[in-house]
């Protein structure tokens, strides 16, 4: 099985080929949808990274900025309560100041608890300038809590915040009961509508818990981190994974308020980094995303669609082997019949013809050997033919030698008896009969065949008393190493005197022109004589026994044409153009051999 395979895979067939083709054209386009897949993922996987990076720091700014807006009313619900009474907080001048003091805890306890925020306040203080005062939250009290409080070095800096822009801070607690523990405070002046002529506070505590407790919902290994304005963390979690310096915070401090997402290295390690920070409070959020984490998701969804792949391909193979073989049936059919064609057998097979491209060639196939069957027989009979020509032309010769030796006599007698005229005459007799012992089969020069044509043409002057003239016209002049098959132009000239001239009873002009016509030659023969019809031009071509007995070759112009036709094939031969008592035109056209 395994062999079968790489044999159709790798193997030469055209069905081998097509599973290759195919299988590019599968792997192509299942690569390109798997890079552009983990590209478009891995892309996806940043933004959605990113954007659970922002969305989870504007979620605790959020909840952090909610937190401090409701402090900040506490605050100044607190300090600018008309029914505040900064002289009441005597708990020792009177019953009255002791139960409107009573009132007051209440009512800021209330404020702690509807806040919602109650468990994070870790003290809320109302107190005048002889540190009466009363309080809440979750700080145990003690009577030094006042002076405490105004003895802290941070107390006059917070007087001197704005209500609308309030910056908080980190301090240490300054009460006795939460010495450990880290504060950020609110204060303000309280606005005195009573008769107390002296100064009155409000403070609120905000417990770091509130940052802390916040922090621990992250279920994550970013760094998320609450700094205030000064650079003090608040709260952080997960403060080991990546190490932010105190440059890496004033930076982001020197950002101003807002937000915003950008990439950075830390400690070598790429980052993403995201942080808010409040216009009023000037809490910072930032959390820190190590981009190694997004790499490690993108890297499964590489797995993933790795293992896509392999299965696009597994898919495509077993596809691909399926339709191949479909396809390749009427071919291997195509083959079959191809080779029994190779063997000499012509029979058409309809099997391979249908109505596709496969189809088309096996009915071209079909056309071919029906027509090869054809040509076969044609050449059969061609063959006969040129035979039965080859028997009559033999025997129309007599022994050469004997001929030769009686006309080189008549010669020397002509000599003798100074006869130029015999002797010309004989001279040329000789040479054509010589000529024409060596059979009509073989290819000469276009030069060989004119000078043959010469001697037959001193042999019809004599006899005709020049009643003709001849001219030849050979351009270029290379035409004369053109090949043509022997005693071609004979027949051609004996018609122009015979059929043409002659009858006319007038002297006449035989032209003869060789031109070359793209890769063709091109010889035409003229005469002015009586001319002819077309329904006798025609009939002149194909009348094979009106050959004249005194006709020098006994070929005659239907020969002549058939001998072409056979050589050259049937596209060549002799053509006949006529006009009645003006002119008769033979062309022969026949392929340039040089």
């Amino acid at each position: 099985m395994k062999n079968n395979w790489k044999e159709q895979i790798l193997g030469k067939t055209i069905k081998a080929r097509l599973i290759r083709y195919n299988l590019c054209i599968v792997s192509t386009i299942a690569l390109f949808s798997c890079i552009c897949s983990y590209l478009i993922s891995s892309r996806n996987a940043r933004e959605i990274a990113v954007t659970a990076l922002e969305h989870e720091v504007e979620g605790f700014a959020g909840l952090f900025g909610m937190g401090y807006e409701e402090m900040m009313n506490i605050v100044l619900n607190c300090a600018e309560r008309s029914t505040m009474n900064l002289g009441m907080l005597d708990l020792e001048a009177s019953a009255r100041n002791r139960k409107e003091a009573m009132n007051y805890t209440r009512t800021i306890s209330d404020y702690c608890a509807v806040s919602g925020y109650g468990e994070y306040i870790a003290k809320l203080m109302v107190l005048n300038e002889q540190n009466d005062f009363v309080q809440a939250g979750y700080e145990p009290g003690s009577s030094n809590d006042p002076q405490a409080l105004r003895s802290a070095d941070w107390f006059a800096g917070e007087l001197s915040k704005s209500t609308e822009l309030y910056v908080l801070d980190m301090v240490d607690s300054p009460f006795w009961g939460g010495k450990s523990e880290k504060l950020l405070p609110l204060l303000r002046k309280v606005n005195n509508n009573s008769s107390y002529s002296g100064d009155g506070w409000v403070f609120l505590g905000i417990s770091a818990k509130l940052f802390r407790d916040a922090l621990k919902e992250v279920q994550h290994e970013n760094r998320i981190a609450v700094v205030t304005a000064t650079g003090k963390t608040v709260a952080a979690v997960n403060e080991k994974s990546v190490g932010e310096d105190e440059a890496f915070i004033r930076m982001l401090l020197q950002q101003g308020s807002g937000k915003d997402t950008f990439r950075m290295k830390m400690n070598g390690e790429k980052c993403m980094v995201s942080y808010v920070r409040n216009p009023k409070s000037g809490i910072l959020v930032y959390e820190i995303l190590p981009l190694h984490r997004v790499v490690n998701n993108s890297f499964m969804i590489l797995m993933i669609i790795l293992l896509i792949f392999t299965s696009c391909i597994s898919i495509g193979m077993v596809l691909s082997s399926f339709f191949t073989k479909r396809i390749n049936e009427p071919i291997d059919k195509l083959v079959s019949h191809i080779r029994l064609l190779s063997h000499g057998d012509f029979t058409v097979d309809p099997k391979i013809e249908s109505e596709d491209e496969i189809g088309t060639i096996g009915k071209g196939v079909n056309h071919m050997a029906a027509k090869i069957e054809e040509l076969v027989d044609m050449k059969v009979e061609s063959e006969k033919e040129k035979k039965n020509l080859e028997i009559k032309m033999l025997q129309a010769q007599i022994n050469p030698h004997f001929l030769y030796n009686t006309l080189d006599s008549i010669r020397w007698i002509a000599i003798i008896q100074k006869n130029s005229g015999i002797v010309k005459v004989v001279t040329s007799l000789s040479s054509l009969l010589k000529n024409m012992a060596k059979g009509f089969n073989e290819k000469i020069t276009l030069k060989q065949e004119l000078d043959f044509l010469a001697d037959y043409i001193v042999i019809e002057k004599v006899r005709y008393v020049e009643l003709f003239d001849v001219e030849i016209d050979v351009e270029p002049k290379e035409l004369y190493q053109a090949k043509i098959v022997k005693l071609t132009l004979q027949p051609l000239v004996e018609n122009a005197i015979f059929s043409g001239i002659e009858p006319s009873g007038r002297n006449g002009l035989v032209q003869i022109k060789a031109v070359k016509k793209g890769q063709d030659l091109c010889i035409t023969v003229r005469d002015n004589g009586i001319g002819m019809d077309k329904e006798k031009a025609k009939q002149l071509l194909k009348d094979t026994e009106t050959v004249k007995s005194s006709s020098m070759s006994g070929i005659g112009l239907p020969n002549v044409d058939r001998r072409m036709k056979l050589v050259y094939g049937e596209s060549y031969g002799l053509s006949i153009q006529s006009e009645p008592g003006q002119y008769t035109q033979i062309t022969v056209m026949l392929p340039l051999e040089m």
